[in-house]
């Protein structure tokens, strides 16, 4: 009876690290962020909020069994770059990229630490991933590109200005190379003149500006990357030199801008928690393939419409997901 009771004892023992090692609290998982606008922007709190949101429905709540470490790059590539030494410095479990730019600069200084990027214009012509569907590596995400968004920027910038001949490309990165295919058939078929624009900073995008605002029939189509930290001088230099401009992204129209299609921009975030999740748990960035926008919008201005002297036109008013006025 004692060796049988003894015996149950040892079982009581042996079970009970297992029960107290059940109830230990999760491990804290860090989490950081890198985006490429500014923190206190409309973008950076629904970005944010999507992201903790979809992150909350797969069990990781931010301050529980996550840290998010949040840091925003301004639309400065050096600033950027910094800001990834540092993150890598705090050694997370993934780093988020919200572009291009930040992903090349975290891709910079870590090839161990899972990466995963939210709108990358083109992570293969970034030479961010070798190939899409099997990314290798340590980095993986979300594309933003769609090759046909070339044309429709042109169609829809030649819609609502009816008077376009000559359309600046705005460009910094390889990835408009993207575009550029699409781009050229709709400026044959519009009889539009593309004026291919390379610019590296602030002041050559204004002068750029002011160049096609010269003469009437001018035109700005503005590619993304760069361009989404930099939003205020150019719908600025846009309206002093009355150039009619298409954007990728709506916070463009929000803030001034005329018109914009693209992606969704806050859907890449949302998606990116899917991700998150299974690298959490084991898998290998490397071998999840990179994604494509799912959602697009449209999104048009009334008001700058009008100081530009355009009537925008029913056609376009029927489809835009939101009107400014």
């Amino acid at each position: 009876m004692r060796r049988r009771t003894f015996i149950a004892g040892l079982g009581g023992v042996a079970a009970w690290p297992l029960a107290v090692r059940a109830q230990q609290p999760e491990r804290m998982r860090r989490i950081g962020v890198l985006a490429v606008g500014v923190e206190n922007g409309l973008a950076a709190k629904l970005n944010h909020s999507a992201l903790t949101q979809a992150l909350a429905g797969f069990g990781w709540t931010d301050g529980r069994n996550v840290r998010m470490d949040l840091r925003f790059g301004r639309g400065d590539i050096n600033r950027m770059r910094a800001l990834a030494q540092e993150l890598v410095g705090l050694q997370p479990d993934i780093i988020l990229a919200g572009g291009g730019l930040p992903a090349l600069a975290v891709q910079r200084e870590t090839r161990t630490i899972p990466i995963i990027f939210m709108a990358a214009a083109d992570p293969v012509a970034l030479r961010i991933v070798a190939r899409l569907d099997r990314p290798g590596g340590n980095i993986t995400g979300f594309a933003s590109f769609e090759p046909s968004l070339g044309g429709k920027w042109l169609e829809l910038l030649s819609e609502i200005a009816p008077g376009l001949k000559r359309a600046a490309i705005l460009f910094n990165l390889p990835s408009v190379s993207t575009y550029m295919p699409s781009l050229e058939t709709a400026a044959r078929s519009l009889k539009v003149v593309p004026i291919i624009t390379h610019v590296h900073s602030v002041e050559e995008m204004e002068t750029a500006i002011g160049d096609i605002g010269r003469e009437p029939g001018g035109g700005l189509v503005v590619t993304p990357d760069l361009f989404l930290g930099n939003r205020a001088p150019i719908i600025s230099a846009a309206a002093r030199n009355n150039v009619p401009a298409v954007y990728i992204a709506s916070d463009f129209v929000r803030d001034g801008g005329l018109l914009s299609y693209g992606p969704d921009p806050v859907d890449p975030y949302r998606r990116a928690a899917t991700y998150v999740d299974r690298i959490l748990r084991g898998a290998k960035p490397g071998d999840l393939p990179v994604q494509f926008p799912t959602k697009y919008e449209m999104v048009v201005n009334l008001k700058t419409a009008k100081a530009l002297g355009l009537t925008v036109p029913q056609s376009i008013l029927l489809r835009a997901d939101e009107v400014i006025e």
